[in-house]
C-alpha cells in the first residue's frame, strides 16, 4: 500500500482517521440514522444497515431537515457517530451538527469538502486520515 495526499476545504476543523464508508446518496441524519446505534435506517437508502460509528463517512452531501444537526450531535455524544465526514457539497446542517457536538460535548468530528476529481480514489482507500485546519485540509489515503 502507498499513502497518497489530497487537498480539501475545512468546514469543521479537527483530525481523525479510520476506515471508509462511502454513501452512494446523500443522507438525512434525521430519520435516516439511528443515533443510538450509528446505523443507517432510511429504508430507501442504498446503504441501509451500514454503520457509521468510527468511520470516515463519505457522502455527496446532506439531505433533509434541520433536525439532522441534533441527530448527528447525539450520535457523536453516544459514541456512534462518524470519525469524520467528507462531502462534495457544502451542507450547513451537517456542519452545525459537528460544531454542536464539539461545543456541547467536546467531541470532534471534522468535516471537509473533498474535490470531486479525488472522490473515487478516496472511496477506494482502505482508510483515510483527515487533518482539517484553519488554512485548509489534507486527506491521506492508504491506496
Amino acid at each position: 500500500m502507498s499513502v497518497t495526499a489530497f487537498d480539501a476545504v475545512t468546514l469543521v476543523p479537527g483530525a481523525a482517521s479510520g476506515p471508509v464508508l462511502r454513501l452512494d446518496e446523500p443522507l438525512s441524519f434525521w430519520g435516516g440514522l439511528d443515533p443510538a446505534t450509528g446505523t443507517v435506517i432510511d429504508r430507501l437508502h442504498p446503504q441501509r444497515g451500514a454503520g457509521v460509528a468510527g468511520r470516515m463517512l463519505m457522502m455527496p452531501g446532506g439531505r433533509g431537515s434541520s433536525s439532522g444537526s441534533a441527530t448527528l450531535a447525539e450520535a457523536l455524544r453516544l459514541g456512534k457517530g462518524p470519525a469524520a465526514i467528507l462531502m462534495l457539497e457544502r451542507d450547513a446542517i451537517v456542519v452545525v451538527g459537528a460544531m454542536v457536538a464539539a461545543e456541547l460535548y467536546g467531541l470532534g468530528c471534522p468535516v471537509a469538502l473533498a474535490n470531486g476529481r479525488d472522490w473515487e480514489a478516496l472511496a477506494a482507500a482502505a482508510s483515510l486520515t483527515l487533518e482539517a485546519g484553519p488554512n485548509g485540509a489534507a486527506i491521506s489515503a492508504d491506496l
